[in-house]
């Protein structure tokens, strides 16, 4: 390492015609300048330069070895340029994993990146949690309280949550009138890696709380399979952000104990790590934030 370093400083007294001069641009003494050339020259067994009272001139050895230090001080730059671009302009592949049904979310908010034209976008969309490392993920989109990692976790918001059924199956089992009345109705439910029944807690405007266990007469792993299944019918399930509130608004679903509600459901962008990120994360990053605040943090 400090054979380049010489390298680098020889390099720089080439290009400045003067030790003076490659002193003046490294932040260094004229005679520290002097020193990394000397035990250069000594390393390499040969003399660099011709000295005198007016100027320095290259030997023949200099001459040749210089063309090498030279290269080696613009690919160092050439490096550093690069970095400079990645930290100021999104750029190269992002690459984001967030749940299957959080497509139609992520298009939205992340259209602003749309004006970096050397930025592509690749999305891992599943609900099962995804290794950061292993799959290369830039930023995670994750709802849910989070278990404790040494990853890098950002809240973005959150998500409202309803209990609902289809009317044709209220028509048929009848509307339940109070949380214990869940027992008796067919639940949809689930989720990756769970096995077994479904726990929710309710509440109401007096601060009364019933926490619930259901078993799951239909059981999905992928909200979009849990809703759809809910709207065919199956039974009661928890209706989750934009397409439970849109088929609400149609009448495709109808608010099952529209008294007693479910905590919302957070969202987070995680990331593995907290700083030195490229300009790619942190564009997207921020987009995702200014998309939750424009909407005060429901989607």
């Amino acid at each position: 390492m400090n054979q380049l370093k010489r390298m680098a400083v020889f390099a720089e007294v080439v290009a400045a015609g003067s030790m003076v001069g490659a002193a003046r641009h490294l932040g260094m003494t004229a005679s520290a300048v002097s020193q990394h050339v000397g035990q250069l020259e000594k390393a390499l067994g040969l003399a660099l330069l011709h000295r005198s009272t007016r100027r320095l001139t290259l030997t023949e050895a200099g001459e040749r070895y210089s063309q090498g230090c030279i290269a080696m001080l613009q690919a160092a730059k050439s490096a550093e340029q690069a970095l400079e671009a990645l930290r100021d302009e999104p750029e190269g592949e992002l690459r984001l994993s967030a749940p299957v049904g959080s497509a139609s979310l992520l298009a939205s908010a992340l259209a602003p990146l749309r004006a970096y034209p050397r930025l592509t976008l690749r999305l891992l969309l599943d609900d099962a949690l995804v290794d950061l490392v292993q799959e290369r993920v830039d930023v995670a989109l994750r709802m849910g309280e989070l278990a404790d990692s040494t990853l890098v976790a950002r809240k973005l918001g959150h998500l409202p949550r309803q209990l609902c059924a289809a009317p044709a199956y209220l028509a048929e089992r009848g509307w339940p009138a109070h949380p214990a009345d869940l027992a008796q109705h067919h639940w949809v439910g689930g989720r990756p890696g769970v096995v077994g029944p479904d726990r929710i807690v309710l509440r109401n405007a007096q601060g009364e709380e019933h926490a619930l266990e259901l078993e799951c007469r239909a059981h999905a792993t992928q909200a979009a399979a849990l809703h759809s299944l809910c709207v065919a019918g199956w039974g009661i399930g928890v209706g989750i952000g934009p397409e439970a509130q849109k088929a609400l608004a149609e009448g495709l679903l109808l608010p099952v104990l529209p008294q007693w509600r479910l905590d919302d459901l957070p969202i987070y962008a995680v990331t593995q790590r907290r700083a030195e990120q490229p300009a790619k994360v942190r564009f997207a990053l921020e987009a995702l934030q200014n998309y939750f605040v424009e909407r005060r943090g429901w989607v």
